[in-house]
């Protein structure tokens, strides 16, 4: 039974890819941000011999040391958060609390577990990005910034593997647009400050509709389709590096990307 740790699972995508795996034959250490959390997903996944919940949060190196002491087959790394909000003004207090969650801490937690699979040569580590990464956001750049950063330290770790004998898989997901409540977060906690001073104040009725009006129209609400991505990653022998969905958001990136010059 190969062993999976998962971060930030406790609802959205990472919830839903539990919910299909934990029939299968696997045994998941479904981590939580916090104590209030942890209670609750304990309670809800009782009944289930193959999972087991803890508190991870990744910003704290004595719960990422903690991973040290477990045999890790497989990381799936979705702890998140995002901040919105200009990059002409947007607190650099905020900036930093975004790449420590979504790159410093969560790249420190691969470390940690891939010294285990160093160890035993063989792995998967499944780090989560998102299509922002590649297709930049206006007010979500702080956010946006970190999902680039993910993707090219992902891609650079990938080709330093290669370089070593080992059967250490490493793969890349770039969810778009899907309705899980955090973008509504990360799109309304920017207005916490920018009401009170900014230099869009006159223009934030128009921003909050505008962005309202994209991701009301653009936002998936079934996660099947990345979801299903992400369990082939996971079962698959021989992954592909760089799992994206939904089609449509997809196709739209890919064209930014070739015509954005």
């Amino acid at each position: 039974m190969k062993k999976i740790l998962m971060t930030g699972a406790r609802s959205g995508i990472g919830n839903a890819l539990v919910n299909r795996l934990i029939s299968k034959d696997y045994y998941i250490y479904l981590t939580v941000h916090t104590d209030e959390q942890l209670k609750i997903v304990k309670d809800k996944y009782k009944e289930y011999g193959n999972i087991k919940c803890l508190k991870l949060d990744v910003t704290l190196e004595s719960d990422r040391l903690k991973i040290e002491k477990l045999d890790i087959d497989i990381l799936i790394n979705f702890a998140a958060i995002g901040y919105g909000g200009s990059i002409s003004e947007i607190p650099m207090s905020l900036v930093r609390e975004n790449f420590e969650v979504n790159v410093f801490s969560s790249f420190e937690l691969v470390q940690i577990v891939l010294k285990q699979m160093m160890a035993k040569k063989k792995g998967k580590l499944i780090i989560m990005s998102s299509l922002a990464g590649i297709l930049p956001l206006n007010f979500l750049g702080s956010y946006c910034a970190t999902k680039a950063s993910i993707i090219q330290l992902t891609t650079t770790l990938k080709n330093e593997l290669k370089l070593l004998n080992t059967n250490i898989k490493v793969v890349l997901i770039e969810p778009g647009m899907y309705h899980t409540g955090f973008n509504q977060v990360m799109l309304e906690n920017k207005y916490d400050w920018m009401q009170e001073k900014s230099y869009f104040k006159n223009e934030l009725d128009f921003i909050r509709k505008k962005e309202n009006l994209f991701f009301n129209l653009l936002e998936k609400n079934k996660l099947n389709t990345i979801v299903k991505k992400i369990e082939k990653a996971v079962v698959s022998e021989n992954p592909k590096f760089i799992y994206r969905a939904p089609l449509v958001q997809v196709l739209g990136a890919k064209l930014y990307q070739i015509f954005k010059s």
